[in-house]
């Protein structure tokens, strides 16, 4: 009951809020807390950087860090594709089945579908991710030029000047005398 008791009594006070923080102090002590409360609410604090802290003081403190690289945008999403692809597979699947319970012929397979994020190599037109693309490119560039090189070779007659010459063909060293 002792703080039931010291409760009502400062219930009984004339108690007056503080216009910064709402806090009810009595006459006096407000006088006091009012300065302070506008000092400490009035001013920013910066954040602590604890990393700037640990490294004063070491020589890795003088070394200019790099921005962060931009972040590029993410790929748009297409689950809307993938979801009805997916609902494709299932219908055609069941199709199947009933096809094989009454036993008739079977359904012709749902076409493939194209996956938007798959880049097409420009030599074969096949499909592949961004990493695999970029290599299978570079190659397919290479077997490419080397079919048209062997293409030509073998279209045309070879007119030699002199009686005797030499010939690199994919890399074999070819001694030719006429």
């Amino acid at each position: 009951l002792p703080w039931f008791e010291f409760h009502t009594a400062a219930q009984r006070q004339d108690l007056i809020p503080c216009t910064t923080c709402g806090r009810r102090f009595a006459q006096d002590v407000l006088l006091r807390h009012d300065p302070i409360c506008k000092k400490v609410f009035n001013k920013k604090r910066k954040p602590f950087n604890s990393l700037k802290q640990r490294l004063r003081g070491t020589e890795i403190a003088t070394v200019k860090r790099q921005p962060p690289p931009k972040k590029q945008p993410g790929k748009k999403s297409n689950w809307r594709q993938h979801h009805e692809d997916f609902i494709n597979a299932i219908r055609s699947a069941k199709q199947v089945t009933k096809a094989l319970k009454e036993g008739r012929p079977l359904p012709p397979p749902p076409p493939p579908s194209i996956n938007p994020d798959y880049i097409q190599c420009p030599h074969c037109s096949r499909r592949f991710n961004e990493a695999a693309a970029e290599r299978h490119m570079k190659f397919c560039e290479e077997q490419a030029i080397h079919r048209a090189f062997a293409a030509k070779i073998t279209q045309q007659p070879l007119v030699i000047s002199r009686v005797s010459c030499s010939i690199t063909f994919l890399g074999i060293r070819l001694n030719l005398i006429k």
